[in-house]
């Protein structure tokens, strides 16, 4: 594991864990990184009617839709991640 391990670098010192690509497993047993993961929940999210955003459940589903098999609170951590507002406070009128 590489939680708490700490590297000096040239630049400083670094988390370990910040050198790697986190990873999940989609429901065809395909292994994809956290990166693809957030770039198509960002692409959901952009797609969306401003007027009517996802929550996060509906961004859940709409993941499982594409076979990504995500949890609503990965879902959240993801959304954080990428700075992008709960569903209240995207909407548009």
């Amino acid at each position: 594991m590489s939680n708490s391990k700490f590297v000096q670098t040239e630049f400083g010192t670094i988390k370990l864990k910040a050198l790697f690509s986190e990873k999940m497993t989609m429901a065809d047993g395909e292994e994809i990184s956290s990166k693809k993961v957030k770039s198509e929940l960002a692409d959901i999210i952009a797609n969306e009617d401003k007027r009517k955003p996802l929550s996060d459940q509906k961004l859940m589903e709409a993941m499982k839709e594409k076979g990504y098999d995500i949890a609503r609170r990965t879902i959240a951590k993801y959304r954080e991640q990428l700075d992008i507002p709960v569903a209240r406070l995207r909407k548009e009128l």
